[in-house]
């Protein structure tokens, strides 16, 4: 018997797909995170092969085409332009484990594989907001962030989470840069990565995540700015003291520790009223918290004091 539990931020029945691209999309999907399982470790093997699409979440815009989403990057590591797609072909994505470590019970190094036969994927559609004002929306595969937390084994006394992400010096040219504070590692509180919205993405647009985007396993905060985001994830650390992230070490008067999308508050050198949606290049008004604030909002009633957008 299925038992569906409505919520507020699910689509009305009237706005369902036709059954024709469903069905077609989610063969696709199901091919994509087969592929996924062989792609990421010796095998193959994967609990689930396929994912479900959750059709709770309303993006409000349509989905950016893929192309545009793989071909206009942030990664630093492997150079500074929107063009990194090609240099970042060389990420080795197999065999790939990530470590849990700091205040957990056991810390202890996972493989990506073993860690993907005790969650669920599924796919989800969400805006993504980045500080420099542009904006796209995607399809996630995936998992709750909250089923990491959990997989993690933290000890009550950990209030942030702080994800490091690969440092592949044979394979990331950027890494030459010294004076960037390598590794990348950013992170939230225990309750933001409880959230409902945080997601662990393993794939988009029904195939394993391109290297340029996050392969083979990312973070998606989707009311926070991308640059909380971290990629390439390798390292899980639980702790007590709130963590300075990589942008915030290099210039915490642009960018801090809550980066939640506000258009009232501009960025010290560019507007954040509003955004350009990749794509179609259309400018919109930008929506507080990305549009997200009914599920998110609460967990910053306390904090009026701080600058929520950096």
């Amino acid at each position: 018997m299925l038992i569906r539990i409505r919520r507020g931020w699910e689509l009305p029945e009237s706005a369902a797909t036709p059954e024709a691209l469903v069905m077609g999309r989610r063969a696709a999907l199901g091919a994509g995170a087969a592929l996924a399982g062989a792609a990421l470790a010796p095998g193959g093997a994967m609990a689930q092969a396929a994912a479900m699409r959750n059709t709770r979440f309303q993006p409000g815009r349509d989905m950016t085409p893929e192309k545009d989403v793989s071909n206009y990057n942030n990664y630093y590591e492997f150079g500074t332009s929107k063009s990194v797609a090609s240099a970042a072909q060389r990420l080795k994505v197999s065999p790939w484990s990530i470590r849990f470590d700091g205040l957990v019970g056991t810390p202890r190094e996972i493989g990506l594989e073993d860690l993907l036969k005790q969650v669920r994927l599924e796919e989800r559609v969400y805006r993504f907001r980045c500080v420099e004002a542009w904006a796209m929306t995607v399809p996630w595969t995936g998992f709750p962030m909250s089923e990491l937390v959990r997989l993690a084994g933290p000890k009550p006394e950990a209030k942030y989470v702080v994800f490091e992400t690969a440092a592949q010096r044979d394979t990331m040219p950027g890494l030459r840069q010294g004076w960037y504070p390598w590794p990348y590692s950013d992170g939230f509180t225990m309750e933001e990565a409880r959230n409902e919205l945080a997601f662990i993405a393993t794939g988009m647009y029904g195939k394993p995540l391109p290297p340029q985007n996050g392969a083979p396993i990312r973070a998606i905060t989707p009311w926070k700015y991308g640059f909380k985001a971290p990629k390439s994830i390798v390292r899980v650390t639980f702790q007590a003291e709130r963590p300075v992230g990589y942008w915030e070490k290099l210039q915490s008067s642009e960018y801090g520790f809550w980066a939640n999308v506000n258009p009232e508050v501009a960025h010290p050198r560019w507007s954040q009223a509003s955004e350009r949606l990749l794509g179609s290049n259309e400018r919109v008004p930008t929506k507080l918290f990305n549009g997200y604030g009914e599920f998110v909002a609460d967990l910053y009633r306390n904090l009026q004091g701080e600058r929520l957008y950096a």
